[in-house]
């Protein structure tokens, strides 16, 4: 069993028949809190999503012997899935008694669960609905910050908020496989700043032909199988590439 993918033809995130379609399918759960007085940002709740997922990846749990580390290792050998539902008041409460991470952004509330079969749910997060994270953002987000990871959104693409989190998540996911144990360690210990934004339509082919680590779905929903829906551009992979 391997940590990352075996080669770039063999990507989790490609929607070609692979051998990864042989294997057990687990799913990674992501539940958003959304209260009906206060609906967090969706930028906000994109790059809470996107932390939620590496903090898992980076929890001693997920990692050599720990209690999450076999779910993770067969999850990432098959096709990597990332389901976001939503939950609010008492619905929020059990999701929240269940083994996971909360993970905090400015005004969203991200759960990430170890992955569990794609067809065994736990009764209390199987019973979130997933329709009903349409958020929006009050103002304009600012411009990312220069020295801090980026995940760019296809212009292109009109993706649920719950949709855009799991590609937030894959991407920082495939920028994590892609670093050094050292450039790991000082994400992991700055926090995973990292900003997700829309990328310039005049931009964004540059970006996928760049290098950088970049998520085309399986199609699974929402949108067209091979759609390119995220590129990472983590500064330490961008010096790789010669940006």
């Amino acid at each position: 069993m391997s940590d990352v993918p075996d080669s770039p033809g063999d990507s989790p995130f490609r929607a070609a028949r692979s051998p990864r379609d042989e294997a057990p399918q687990f799913v990674l759960p992501l539940v958003v809190r959304i209260e009906r007085a206060a609906p967090p940002a969706r930028t906000d709740a994109l790059e809470t999503a996107a932390r939620a997922v590496l903090v898992l990846l980076a929890d001693e749990r997920a990692q050599g012997d720990g209690e999450w580390a076999r779910a993770v290792r067969d999850w990432q050998d098959a096709r990597i899935r990332k389901v976001v539902r939503r939950a609010r008041g008492a619905e929020w409460r059990r999701a929240e008694a269940l083994p996971g991470i909360t993970v905090t952004g400015k005004s969203a509330e991200v759960r990430v669960f170890p992955p569990v079969p794609l067809d065994a749910w736990p009764k209390d997060l199987a019973r979130l609905q997933v329709s009903g994270t349409e958020l929006d953002d009050p103002e304009p987000p600012a411009g990312p910050d220069p020295a801090q990871p980026v995940l760019w959104l296809n212009p292109e693409l009109d993706m649920s908020a719950g949709k855009a989190m799991a590609q937030a998540g894959h991407g920082a996911q495939l920028a994590w496989w892609e670093l050094s144990a050292a450039e790991r360690a000082d994400w992991r210990d700055a926090g995973f700043p990292l900003a997700v934004r829309i990328a310039d339509p005049a931009a964004w082919h540059e970006l996928t032909v760049s290098g950088l680590p970049l998520v085309q779905d399986a199609g699974f929903t929402e949108i067209a199988p091979g759609s390119c829906t995220v590129v990472a551009d983590h500064p330490a992979l961008g010096r790789r590439n010669g940006a």
